[in-house]
């Protein structure tokens, strides 16, 4: 079993990562089990091809759960999704020091994150998380969100997990597209610091994303360890070290919020295609090189990913675009900060972007 510490004083915890470790959670959380039971939340997707695995496993440790299953997809990160699983919860008598469950992608890691931070003035929860994209980023860290009219993860909290619990072996149910999505998270952490990992990613992605155990536990293993490493140092994104991990993301928000969130472009796609554009908009303006942006591009695309406006199907102006990154999180003083990069691990947060720049960058790409 592989064990990444992440240090945070007394909210310290660890991510525990092992194949079948799903079908051996009762030994890690019976601990966590007041009174002999457990509150799972999950969705419909999830609890049809998981939940059982983790209701065998609680109950050969004398575990009973009491389950609520929610809807699928980005509408349940709501403020409609939160009243629904904050009533569940009080209706089942959850306390301060029960600890909630978080079966399921980024969507219900988030929902229940946020929805433990504020019931009862803060509850525990553990992050078991089923997707790739959560696995290697929104499990560990302790964001949690909810989405709004006015844009994506606008309101939440910082309110960490007490464990996450990684079984590689859930992506086995997930569909091609959605372990994808999951991958441009990977892709990520070598383009801020780790060249030598997107070199990895460049000779072993394509059997990772074919489902090779050993491909699959190694980069689920270098995402966590560089995400640890930073939110030790950077918990609450006030000194800049955090936001790196938002590369691609302002981008990226403002395609999600151009297609509504919705099915059309996944997460994962449109971080992808931010990345993408935030090395064109750096080559750009001379920070970075044409040939590394062309490297970033092409293992994006031969990924099966989208690394442009095109790909990602949005057709909206620059200043369409740009209006929707004003209501990004990182505004300040009425600047947005945007992580730009000058070379492939070398990213940066820059302060100085004009959004006029942004806007007449994004005119001059290639639409659908």
């Amino acid at each position: 079993m592989i064990v990444v510490p992440v240090s945070l004083g007394a909210r310290s915890y660890d991510i525990l990562i092992e194949d079948g470790l799903l079908d051996r959670a009762g030994e890690h959380l019976a601990a966590h089990a007041r009174g002999g039971r457990l509150v799972v939340v999950t969705d419909e997707h999830v609890a049809a091809t998981q939940l059982k695995r983790l209701e065998a496993s609680l109950a050969a440790s004398g575990i009973a759960i009491s389950p609520i299953i929610l809807p699928p997809g980005e509408g349940t990160k709501s403020w409609h999704g939160l009243s629904t699983l904050m009533d569940r919860l009080l209706e089942l008598g959850v306390e301060r020091k029960d600890a909630i469950i978080a079966l399921g992608g980024g969507v219900i890691g988030d929902l229940v994150g946020f929805a433990a931070s504020i019931l009862k003035r803060g509850c525990r929860f553990i992050q078991i998380p089923t997707t790739l994209l959560s696995q290697v980023d929104s499990s560990v860290g302790g964001k949690t969100a909810i989405n709004t009219a006015a844009g994506k993860n606008l309101v939440g909290a910082f309110h960490q997990p007490v464990l996450v619990l990684i079984d590689p072996t859930t992506l086995d149910t997930l569909p091609p597209r959605e372990v994808r999505a999951g991958y441009a998270e990977v892709v990520k952490y070598g383009l801020i610091d780790r060249p030598e990992f997107f070199n990895w990613c460049e000779a072993n992605g394509k059997v990772l994303l074919e489902g090779q155990s050993a491909a699959r536990a190694h980069a689920i293993e270098v995402s966590v360890r560089a995400k640890a490493t930073i939110v030790a140092e950077d918990e609450e994104e006030k000194t800049g070290r955090r936001a790196l991990l938002n590369l691609g993301h302002t981008f990226g928000h403002a395609l999600e919020a151009e297609t509504g969130y919705s099915d059309r472009l996944l997460h994962g796609e449109a971080v992808a295609a931010g990345m993408a554009l935030a090395f064109r908009f750096s080559a750009a303006q001379g920070l970075c090189s044409a040939e590394e942006t062309a490297r970033v591009t092409a293992h994006l695309r031969a990924s099966g990913l989208p690394a442009s406006l095109k790909d990602a199907g949005v057709g909206a102006s620059g200043e369409a675009l740009v209006a929707h990154m004003l209501h990004d999180k990182k505004m300040e003083a009425g600047t947005l900060p945007f992580l730009l990069a000058r070379g492939i691990g070398q990213t940066y947060l820059d302060k100085t972007v004009d959004l006029k720049a942004v806007a007449a960058f994004l005119d001059g790409e290639e639409r659908p």
